[in-house]
């Protein structure tokens, strides 16, 4: 329950203390939220508005357990499973995005002119632009080509600087070469307004483009990919989506039908050998039959053949193999990071080799795409091209592997046929002649059946197919704008209001040098405070009005009382003086002698200051003979006490400067002086020099009850204050004292003690009710 009451506590010695630092300039923060709310307003009503269009599709991942169908898998003996990871940097590559602005006309869009900024004519304008080599378009983005024209809708023509043009006609253009006007298919409502297009590179559209596109999974082990694009136009967002799908998914099948084209060129190519040689075999037999006669195998014949055929069929299926094997081979060693046409590897029943071809294939693909428009040293094209290294080893060590077990086999069948060899001895010549040549046949006829199936196979995946990954949701734009957000934009712009604000506070307090609060004075130093003085305000007359004196007079009169300059041990000798000039120490001193001497005691101030004489003046008496020529024995003290405008007030003015003053001040008897002037007056007030100017209150404060030190309000540096308790000629004065002068409201606060602050300069007054 402590715990509780002393958290409580806390949060509300917080809540207070930011209340008293920040609510003073609570009219600077009603300012800023004033114009904060109204740029906000402002950006509102004339920014683009954005819409975003969201799709889903759903892709084939050989990790994450989406099948696909079983017929159509041993159908299409070239569908392979994606990696998604891999399949969302596709979907965002350049290659594809600028498939889309070209589909798309977007390198041309067309505008309507409007005041204040123009809109878009995407779903307005009755035609498109198509160019026939946009890349001839200058790369000037802060300055695109920009064409006026009009549409005439009976004619169906177009006016350019006066000239008529048709639609679906090649026109020459000035320096980006010929384009020509379509019918726009995304047309749904008219334009009363000009209309223009410009001519912006496709590179730069392409980049734009990419920018405000996001493509990414809901999670680690989903295989669906959720496609995000931003546009001012919500059905142009919709569109590119959509296009972009489509792109990816036509170079998918693209990828795929390469992949089968290579394979039935291979095919092909072996089956017209074998198709030739087993032309060769069918005329040897021929030939052989004519020359020797018609030959009748016998039974031990026809076993001979029906074994050696199925050992020939099992070499030839390894050779086939082993050629396949070779090619790989070749392909990944010759082949750079480039990609290719990838070689075939039916007959290989290795899914891990084809699983590591495949990876290979997409890597070079993939780096050949970045490498059109990413420099060599970038970490993206860095990191494909070591991946592409890392896959390279595998194959081949899968290759070799493979080899060496098919050669392995390859040597058993031959060792069978050289057994197969020996026992044909033991047929008739003629007969084991027939025999050999009936073999070659038989094998190659295998070969043949076996490489037409293949190729049937492959032909099949030709078949209409709907590539590796599936659409679950088209392309849909946002009703609303998802940018600028009302709310959002008016939320930013309060934190951004009390955000200046309190960076201003903050930098005019809290990095502050010189010393604003009573509290930063109190943890400075040691010496005790006796009071603060409010800053008072003055009119355009520099008077001050009643309210403002009966405040002085009251700050005077509690300085009195926390002097103890009352009673019978009151203090009678009060030594005022400040660390640095323009603190105020004249002003309170003669302040304070006024003060004294309204309250009926006689009063005696001497002006100290003797390297800047100038209360005299005010006083009204005149500064010939002073202090100055007493300590240099020119004058006695009676000569040098003048009575003033006020009763029981009398002065010593500091006389004409000397440079020996401070050598006359040693010199003398200031004892004397002082015993002298306690006889006579009540109270003796001592106007001295600032202490880090001249030594003279540290010479003096020894013949006085009281040191008073006055500190001002943002003038007085803290490193200044901070070193009080470390001088030695400050803690050798009697009875330090420090007063907290000049302190000035905080903001829009009012008030007349020491959580205020602000100062200007005060001028001196005095006042009989003092």
């Amino acid at each position: 329950m402590l715990n509780n009451n002393t958290r409580r506590e806390r949060e509300e010695d917080l809540l207070t203390s930011l209340l008293q630092r920040f609510l003073p300039f609570w009219p600077l923060f009603a300012v800023l939220l004033i114009l904060s709310f109204a740029a906000a307003w402002t950006y509102l009503r004339y920014a683009t508005p954005i819409y975003e269009a969201e799709a889903t599709i759903i892709i084939n991942d050989e990790k994450k357990g989406v099948d696909g169908s079983k017929i159509m898998e041993s159908i299409n003996v070239f569908d392979s499973k994606k990696i998604v990871e891999n399949e969302i940097e596709v979907i965002q590559s350049r290659d594809l995005m600028n498939e889309v602005i070209y589909s798309l006309y977007l390198y041309a869009p067309i505008y309507e002119e409007q005041n204040l900024k123009d809109k878009s004519a995407y779903t307005t304008s009755p035609v498109v632009v198509e160019l026939r080599n946009p890349e001839k378009i200058p790369f000037n983005p802060e300055e695109p080509i920009k064409i006026y024209f009009a549409y005439n809708q009976a004619k169906k023509t177009i006016e350019i600087d006066g000239k008529f043009h048709p639609l679906n006609k090649w026109i020459e253009g000035k320096n980006f070469g010929e384009f020509k006007f379509i019918p726009n298919p995304h047309q749904t409502t008219l334009s009363d307004n000009q209309l223009f297009f410009m001519l912006v590179h496709p590179k730069a559209v392409t980049n734009n483009s990419l920018d405000n596109l996001e493509v990414g999974a809901p999670d680690k082990l989903s295989t669906i990919v959720n496609l995000n694009y931003k546009d001012p136009v919500p059905g142009r967002s919709e569109n590119i989506l959509n296009q972009l799908i489509s792109a990816y998914n036509q170079a998918s099948i693209a990828d795929r039908n390469s992949l089968a084209r290579n394979t039935l060129a291979f095919i092909e190519d072996r089956m017209a050998n074998v198709e030739n040689e087993l032309n060769t075999l069918e005329q040897e037999i021929q030939q052989y039959r004519s020359n020797k006669g018609a030959i009748d195998l016998s039974e031990q014949g026809r076993l001979y053949l029906q074994d050696v055929g199925e050992n020939d069929r099992k070499i030839a299926d390894i050779e086939l193999q082993l050629a396949i094997l070779d090619n790989v081979e070749n392909y990944v060693v010759s082949k750079g990071n480039s990609g290719g046409i990838v070689p075939s590897t039916v007959g290989i029943n290795d899914p891990v080799l084809t699983q590591l071809i495949e990876r290979l294939y997409d890597s070079e693909i993939k780096y050949e795409r970045l490498s059109k428009t990413t420099a060599e040293n970038n970490p993206i094209l860095a990191s494909v091209a070591n991946e592409i290294e890392k896959i390279r080893p595998g194959i081949l060590e899968n290759v070799s592997s493979q080899r060496q077990n098919l050669e392995e086999k390859l040597k058993n069948l031959n060792s069978t046929n050289r057994q197969f060899s020996s026992n044909l001895r033991t047929i008739p010549e003629q007969e084991r002649a027939l025999l050999e040549i009936s073999r070659r046949k038989a094998i190659k006829n295998d070969l043949f059946s076996y490489l037409l199936q293949k190729r049937e196979e492959t032909a099949l995946s030709y078949a209409p197919h709907a590539g590796d990954s599936r659409v679950i949701d088209k392309a849909e734009a946002s009703l609303i704008p998802v940018s600028p957000k009302s709310k959002m934009t008016y939320a930013i712009a309060i934190l951004f209001a009390f955000g200046l604000g309190t960076l201003y506070v903050i930098f005019k307090e809290v990095l502050n040098r010189n010393i604003l609060f009573r509290s930063e004075l109190e943890k400075a130093t040691d010496i005790p405070i006796v009071g603060e003085f409010t800053q008072l305000k003055h009119s355009k007359n520099k008077k001050q009005t009643k309210e403002q004196e009966t405040l002085l007079s009251e700050q005077f009169r509690d300085l009195r009382l926390a002097l103890g300059l009352y009673g019978e041990s009151a203090k009678r000798k009060i030594l005022i003086t400040s660390s640095i000039e323009g603190e105020g120490k004249s002003f309170i001193s003669e302040n304070l002698a006024v003060s004294l001497a309204n309250s009926g005691k006689r009063v005696i101030l001497l002006n100290f200051d003797l390297l800047k004489p100038k209360f005299s003046k005010i006083f009204g008496v005149s500064n010939e003979e002073g202090i100055s020529e007493y300590l240099q024995g020119k004058v006695r003290l009676d000569d040098i006490i003048r009575p003033t405008e006020h009763k029981n007030l009398s002065v010593i003015p500091p006389g004409n400067m000397s440079e020996e003053v401070s050598q006359n001040l040693l010199d003398s008897d200031i004892q004397s002086l002082f015993k002298h002037l306690e006889s006579v007056f009540h109270y003796v007030v001592v106007d001295c020099p600032p202490v880090n100017i001249v030594l003279h209150a540290y010479l003096l404060s020894k013949y006085c009850d009281t040191s008073l030190f006055v500190i001002r309000h943002n003038h007085t540096p803290k490193s200044l204050v901070r070193r009080f308790d470390e001088d030695p000629s400050i803690n050798a004065m009697n009875n330090v004292l420090l007063l907290f002068n000049g302190v000035k409201n905080r903001g829009a606060t009012s008030g007349n003690y020491g959580y205020n602050y602000g100062y200007s300069h005060i001028k001196r007054t005095y006042h009989t009710s003092l």
